[in-house]
């Protein structure tokens, strides 16, 4: 099945791109895909767990099974005033 990656911010600086489409097993979680983008760009890891996911807009656990179609985004720490 076939699904968005959205990055902003940090996360897309580490990711080298601000937007993929990815084809990805059918039974696939967010977990999975998590380790999948750090295979793939191993200086993600340097969020950590401060990285967080939304699923077509939510802000989900990781755990959750990934849908045709769905949108995920990379959120990072954001700081500022």
């Amino acid at each position: 099945m076939r699904i968005r990656v959205v990055a902003f911010a940090r996360a897309r600086e580490l990711l080298g791109a601000g937007e993929l489409s990815l084809e990805i097993a059918e039974s696939s979680t967010l977990t999975q895909l998590r380790e999948r983008l750090q295979r793939e760009a191993p200086r993600l890891g340097e969020l950590g767990s401060s990285l967080r996911l939304a699923r077509n807009g939510t802000l989900t656990t990781e755990g959750e099974p990934l849908c045709e179609g769905d949108e995920v985004a990379l959120l990072p720490p954001v700081s500022g005033g």
